[in-house]
């Protein structure tokens, strides 16, 4: 049974309380990925057998496989595909940012420069469970920003092949490359490259802890989104929500993972009351009854608050990945939001529509790093440099400010070096 628990006179560490991995794998990936370093495809041919029990020959999948598990789907699940790929391109269009020249002052030239990562790797959890919403969401952006190259890399099945569904998703999005490889061993061959595996520039996709660990590993080697942690949905909700809905999208997360949480903030007892049974009953007929109860019950839990004004004061101090706002007029409320990796406004609004057709990313901030954090996006795959430009007047003009700054921080050679180009009478070296 799912906790309720009352703002004000339980403890903040119940209430503010949420689910880690107690499990530490450092050790482990750390020798993994000094392995692919070492042996590279041979490591991870061995690595596939081991831990997906895959014997493969061929790391990286044909274009024709691609084309043929295009052309095998229905044509329902190509349409659903291609929609959601719409919706996702015609948001992140818009996030895309220009470079700029600034020229106002006479001799000088200042600007910066947007240019694309070079090899962008797309990590794709697989094996016994196939998400094509994930290939979409961290494809097309990427394409957007105009990335040379996009590699996917997903773990196979017992038999060596790829999610058909997977595949289609990266013939749609517009994959130029995939990999039959997962785990820590696929996020080494990315940061470092293998005969067949180019070095990416940027990491990004949900994985398991020992994904999240090797992403951590070798951030720095190599650009990383973000270190995913589990799942998280909090939905805010008046006492006129109707609580069947309300435990609907509490179980939309906790189905993922026996660590997923599932919050619910309310200004009415007799809702959480509700929403707690309701919980009970939906359980009982899930399909993924054994995560999703473990997970309702490890970190699952109902906080009642005096308002819903109060409800987002709470809410973001957690920070969720996913906010649902279930009230008459959410937008009343939207501008005192300030921490969330996603935001669903009103009473028609699931977060499944978020996660699979509506446009806005689903690779997300968990973890309260939503604090500091954003969802996936265009920006995650360029990169900005600067440029200046001064001609020898202008340069006269300021290199005593340069040479007065330099000193006073006793950089005497970067006074000179202003000075050394310049005209400026009476200032020697």
């Amino acid at each position: 049974m799912i906790r309720i628990l009352e703002y004000g006179v339980v403890s903040e560490d119940r209430i503010f309380s949420r689910s880690t991995s107690s499990r530490d794998v450092s050790d482990v990936v750390s020798a993994i990925l000094a392995d692919v370093k070492e042996r590279k495809d041979e490591a991870l041919r061995d690595y596939t057998l081991r831990f997906d029990g895959a014997k493969i020959d061929s790391i990286e999948v044909s274009r024709e496989e691609i084309e043929i598990a295009a052309k095998s789907m229905d044509k329902d699940f190509m349409d659903v595909l291609k929609k959601a790929a719409d919706n996702i391109r015609d948001y992140h269009s818009r996030q895309k940012r220009e470079s700029f020249v600034v020229s106002e002052k006479d001799g000088v030239v200042l600007g910066q420069k947007i240019v694309p990562v070079s090899v962008a790797g797309i990590y794709v959890p697989g094996g016994t469970a196939a998400y094509p919403s994930t290939v979409l969401m961290d494809t097309i952006p990427a394409k957007i920003a105009k990335v040379d190259q996009v590699v996917m890399v997903t773990p196979p099945s017992e038999d060596g092949k790829i999610s058909q569904a997977v595949l289609a998703a990266a013939f749609v999005a517009g994959v130029d490359r995939v990999f039959r490889i997962g785990g820590a061993q696929a996020i080494a061959a990315l940061a470092y490259g293998t005969e067949t595996v180019p070095k990416a520039d940027k990491i990004v996709g949900p994985g398991n802890i020992y994904v999240a660990e090797a992403k951590k590993e070798v951030s720095g080697i190599v650009g990383i989104d973000m270190i995913a942690g589990p799942s998280e949905i909090l939905i805010i909700a008046d006492g006129k929500s109707n609580p069947k809905v309300v435990a609907a999208d509490m179980l939309s997360q906790a189905e993922h993972d026996r660590n997923a949480s599932a919050v619910l903030i309310t200004d009415s007892m007799t809702l959480a009351q509700k929403v707690a049974d309701e919980l009970e009953i939906q359980l009982n007929a899930l399909p993924r009854e054994g995560i999703a109860r473990a997970s309702i019950e490890s970190n699952g839990k109902i906080i009642v608050a005096s308002s819903i004004d109060q409800a987002i004061e709470i809410s973001d101090r957690i920070a969720p990945e996913h906010l649902e706002v279930c009230v008459d007029n959410p937008f009343d409320y939207l501008d005192k939001i300030r921490n969330a990796g996603s935001v669903f406004l009103g009473r028609n609004c699931p977060e499944a529509l978020g996660d699979y057709l509506a446009g806005p990313n689903h690779t997300l901030p968990t973890s309260g790093t939503a604090r500091f954090s954003s969802p996936l996006s265009v920006d995650d795959f360029v990169k900005k440099y600067q440029f200046t430009y001064y001609t020898q007047k202008a340069l006269d003009e300021v290199a005593q400010d340069i040479a007065l700054f330099a000193r006073r921080e006793g950089l005497e050679a970067h006074a000179r070096s202003a000075l050394a180009r310049s005209a400026y009478k009476g200032e020697s070296l």
